[in-house]
């Protein structure tokens, strides 16, 4: 009986990436880094630029950034903590 070794690989993201392409596309560029934040984010952007007019970008983006920084930073620290 023969044995096989199954390795998978997974690529780790970029932080860098993850603030550029939100800063570029606000929540829509958080799917990078983190899907159920993304859509989080893209609701509570909407429902306060509604009801601002606007303005509440200017609180939500740079959540945004952070959010995408933090998880694209923490996806890679269990990457290799499981490696």
């Amino acid at each position: 009986m023969t044995e096989t070794n199954i390795t998978v690989v997974r690529s780790t993201k970029s932080p860098g990436i993850a603030i550029l392409l939100t800063i570029l596309f606000g929540p829509i560029g958080m799917f990078y880094s983190t899907i159920p934040g993304a859509i989080i984010m893209s609701l509570l952007t909407l429902v306060v630029g509604i009801a601002t007019a606007g303005i509440g970008f200017l609180l939500t983006w740079p959540i945004c950034v952070i959010w995408a920084a933090v998880a694209a930073s923490r996806y890679n620290r269990r990457l290799l903590a499981n490696a």
